[in-house]
């Protein structure tokens, strides 16, 4: 449920990690309310936890939208699905989930109930089985939801060296606006999308001392995402009322804190680390809330 106005325009950062398996950053997944919809974009590790700690059963969830199909950001997809379809207050799902996402978002979404026929067959017992139905809407750039009043558009953005599709998705309602980037390297599709808009959520990535990955595989991860000198010059030609990183992909001695310092050789403007459960409010101003439990 939203607030009774049906105003409400939230983003949670729901997980703010990336691969490494790190108890203080869950997967890459962001839970949007806005309107009357409530839409999660990816499902990386733990974002059914960060779910029910926000007290949201996934009954209420409208739909969920995916960014492209690393692992890291759908391996918590089947907790999601399944553990929300149980007939608890964290669950209690009867109707269909509707999935958008990429080409082989259908592939996914059709063979996932064959992987878990048996849990199914044996759940549908006690529970209604259209809530464990899902159905897939493969997407390319342009709106890929519009309904009163909010629409949500996808864009391509560069995963660069990556042989997959990739996507940012910008939500727009009653005149405001959230970019969510996606894993991208620094890229002029993402700025064309995101002018205007109040919020940008953007990933980042950062190496320092002795990273433990070998200096070629840190070749390929630059390719593939941005780092905050290049985040900041995104945030500089977008001009959001607030930037959030999110996605944080650290090697070596790369702590967090260094993100800040590196993007401001770029960027001078509200600028916040992305950390789970972080609640960003958008309104007249944007504004955040750190989760208190």
């Amino acid at each position: 449920m939203t607030d009774q106005s049906g105003n409400l325009f939230r983003v949670t950062l729901l997980g703010t990690g990336a691969p490494p398996p790190v108890l203080e950053r869950f997967g890459p997944s962001t839970l949007v309310e806005v309107g009357k919809e409530r839409f999660i974009f990816d499902a990386g590790r733990g974002a059914m936890q960060r779910l029910n700690q926000l007290k949201i059963p996934f009954a209420d969830i409208t739909g969920m939208f995916l960014t492209h199909h690393h692992s890291d950001h759908v391996v918590g997809f089947t907790d999601l699905w399944l553990t929300g379809w149980i007939g608890r207050p964290w669950g209690n799902r009867t109707l269909p989930l509707k999935v958008w996402g990429p080409e082989g978002t259908a592939q996914m979404m059709l063979h996932l109930p064959l992987a878990f026929a048996t849990d199914l067959r044996v759940r549908s017992k006690n529970y209604p089985p259209e809530g464990a139905k899902l159905t897939a809407q493969e997407i390319s750039e342009g709106v890929v939801f519009e309904k009163d009043g909010v629409r949500v558009t996808a864009f391509e953005v560069d995963h660069g060296g990556e042989d997959l599709l990739a996507f940012g998705y910008r939500i727009d309602f009653g005149g405001r606006s959230a970019v969510l980037s996606g894993d991208t390297t620094f890229n002029e599709n993402l700025i064309r999308h995101s002018l205007g808009a109040d919020l940008l959520v953007h990933e980042v990535t950062a190496a320092a001392g002795n990273a433990a990955e070998n200096t070629e595989q840190l070749k390929r991860i630059s390719r593939n995402h941005a780092t905050p000198e290049q985040a900041g010059e995104v945030f500089t030609r977008v001009k959001p009322k607030l930037a959030v990183y999110n996605h944080l992909l650290l090697f070596g001695d790369a702590t967090a804190a260094d993100l800040i310092p590196a993007t401001r050789k770029h960027y001078t403007g509200p600028l916040e680390i992305g950390e789970d459960l972080l609640r960003i409010t958008i309104d007249d101003d944007v504004t955040t809330h750190r989760f208190a439990g």
